[in-house]
């Protein structure tokens, strides 16, 4: 399964794309520094294949690249990043 996520920065939303078809995107809209996440979705048909986590790793992995912090107003991710300690300095003060 080959997964591709991108910053639709028009939209204000990440996509991931599995094997070239919309699997779910993660919303949000920026501050200066930071990245407020609002809202995740993944598609049913995709759903229990490991694909909301590969979101969440890679819209965290951008924003970390990016030099950014995150607001994750998302439960979803909010959720994800208390399972994953190594995404916790992201988190906004």
């Amino acid at each position: 399964m080959g997964n591709e996520i991108t910053d639709d920065a028009a939209r204000g939303r990440y996509e991931i794309r599995v094997d070239g078809d919309l699997a779910g995107f993660a919303e949000y809209e920026t501050r200066p520094g930071q990245v407020v996440l609002t809202h995740t979705e993944v598609d049913g048909a995709f759903e229990g294949q490991g694909v909301g986590s590969a979101l969440a790793r890679g819209v965290l992995d951008d924003v970390r690249a990016k030099g950014l912090t995150v607001v994750p107003r998302c439960p979803f991710i909010r959720t994800w990043i208390d399972k994953h300690p190594d995404y916790r300095d992201l988190v906004a003060a």
